[in-house]
């Protein structure tokens, strides 16, 4: 990967917006990192079941476009972020694709970009995309916490192993281990984490917090609708 495709700071790709928009453009990058959470779990996520391949591939496409938006003025700050965007997408596609059926490796899997990601806060390009990353990363990290804690796992591997018209009664036992007093507890302790950490960092003037916060509290979210969801099935 060459240097000259990274070497966009937050400076460089908020050089021409002028400061009166900096309010309205920091919401613009919440509201963007949020619905890039919400992507590959509502678009990702059928594609890769049954094109796993083709999934992996679009992250090519993705990068493509990012280092594309990149180097026009207008557009900089949006290439920047859908580079972040681009590591989540590949992680998702390898682990949803060929892994899906072993959890303990999810967070791993979903963690390869990280080097790349520190490398290149490192050296001080692509802070809006990579600071996505990782707030993304780290609702991975919680809600997967929140699985080991409760002891859904085993509910995890039934649903990846079963066909999804058979799904029905592990979504219900999931959902009654979840309304149990020790799972509401966990489940309103680690949303307050998220919450507090999303909202600590939308009290930085630095977009790139706001795309970690958008990231963040998008993951409360998603994850809100996959309850919902359970409750209803």
């Amino acid at each position: 990967m060459s240097s000259n495709c990274l070497t966009v700071s937050e400076s460089d790709s908020l050089g021409n917006i002028p400061l009166t928009h900096q309010s309205t453009s920091s919401w613009l990058v919440f509201l963007a990192a949020g619905f890039l959470v919400s992507v590959p779990v509502f678009i990702e996520a059928p594609l890769v079941r049954l094109f796993p391949e083709i999934s992996v591939l679009m992250t090519g496409g993705w990068l493509w476009v990012s280092f594309y938006l990149m180097r026009q003025p207008k557009t900089q700050l949006w290439g920047d972020l859908l580079f972040g965007f681009s590591w989540s997408w590949l992680a998702g596609s390898v682990y949803w694709g060929w892994l899906r059926w072993e959890p303990l490796i999810h967070l791993p899997v979903e963690s390869m970009g990280v080097p790349i990601a520190l490398w290149c806060l490192w050296r001080g390009w692509g802070k809006i995309g990579n600071f996505f990353y990782l707030g993304s990363l780290l609702g991975t990290a919680i809600t997967d916490i929140y699985f080991y804690i409760t002891g859904l796992i085993p509910h995890w591997r039934q649903l990846m192993q079963v066909d999804p018209s058979l799904a029905t009664p592990i979504f219900q036992a999931a959902l009654a281990q979840v309304q149990t007093p020790w799972g509401l507890s966990w489940a309103v302790v680690l949303a307050n984490a998220l919450l507090g950490m999303g909202l600590w960092a939308m009290q930085q003037s630095d977009r790139h917090w706001w795309a970690f916060a958008g990231a963040v509290l998008s993951t409360i979210l998603v994850d809100s609708l996959f309850w919902f969801a359970a409750s209803f099935a």
